[in-house]
């Protein structure tokens, strides 16, 4: 769904709730978000008193117990306006690059805290399945962040890059998985995680990845760059062309990506690239995920902890 046919469709809190009602019960019956009753159910129509307070509810005659449209959703205990929601969704997956929390801020008139959990929420749904990837996948790691610090020629520092793994299928999905090296013994359980045992592994003409590509049944072919970027078919240029994209994003939209919160990022940037010929549709299954998503706490991803 475009970004103009948001704002012409969804106007009101109720529009967003109807659409929510059509998304969750398709069939037209309301069922009790507690019990499963399905046709035993009472609604309640009320003034609501607060930012958060649903102003159409529903009652289970089975169970007794009341529920919402965005009962057991993420939306269920926001304090922004639906409306607003549905905007950032349509933004974040419009942005070919990324949106950064300070243009959500300007955009919905919220402020920097709220867009940029609303921001990483949205991120948060924004996963793709566990299949695997077939046929030939190309794979290669790309670097992130870090900054030449000189202290005086000609000594030069640099500091530590994050470290991401680049995985894409041709003519299929891409995979972005941030590690905390590029060592062998964290890069192929990444391989074997992601990729079919069946598939031709595509690389460059890195040690680490001749001894990989030994260990697999589906073979291994590497393009050595130093001599050339492509002959027919032996390249890695499809993942080049996605890592260029990452990077266009991090730099030029966000500037500086925490390690803590990379995987998100990345989750984006492939949710967004595998969908790029389903631009209409992306913002349905978006919201889908959302939906059924569980809650992301502000203190959860504010925590000092490290997240896997």
């Amino acid at each position: 769904m475009k970004l103009i046919d948001v704002t012409a469709k969804f106007k009101s809190d109720d529009d967003c709730l109807d659409y929510i009602e059509s998304m969750r019960w398709p069939n037209g019956e309301i069922g009790c978000v507690h019990c499963g009753e399905v046709g035993r159910i009472s609604k309640i129509t009320r003034e609501a008193k607060g930012k958060n307070k649903r102003n159409r509810l529903y009652q289970c005659l089975a169970c007794g117990k009341q529920f919402s449209a965005t009962s057991g959703t993420i939306f269920n205990d926001t304090h922004l306006p639906l409306t607003k929601w549905f905007l950032a969704i349509a933004l974040i997956c419009e942005a070919k690059k990324g949106i950064s929390a300070c243009q959500l801020q300007r955009h919905l008139g919220v402020n920097y805290r709220t867009a940029w959990h609303l921001a990483h929420r949205i991120r948060e749904a924004m996963q793709e399945g566990a299949s695997l990837l077939t046929g030939v996948v190309e794979v290669d790691e790309t670097y992130v962040g870090g900054k030449v610090k000189r202290k005086g020629k000609p000594y030069v520092k640099k500091e530590k890059k994050d470290v991401v793994i680049g995985l894409i299928e041709r003519g299929g999905k891409l995979r972005l998985v941030p590690v905390a090296d590029n060592k062998m013994s964290i890069v192929e359980p990444v391989i074997q995680k992601h990729v079919s045992p069946d598939a031709l592994l595509q690389t460059d003409d890195s040690a680490i990845y001749h001894i990989i590509g030994k260990r697999r049944s589906g073979g291994h072919r590497v393009i050595n760059h130093s001599s050339s970027y492509g002959i027919g078919e032996n390249h890695s240029n499809t993942i080049e062309n996605a890592f260029s994209l990452l990077k266009r994003g991090v730099y030029g939209t966000y500037h500086k990506v925490s390690i803590k919160h990379l995987g998100r990022y990345c989750n984006e940037f492939s949710y967004r690239f595998n969908r790029r010929g389903e631009q209409l549709s992306m913002f349905d299954v978006t919201l889908k995920n959302i939906a059924r998503g569980k809650a992301l706490p502000y203190t959860k991803i504010t925590s000092p902890v490290s997240e896997s």
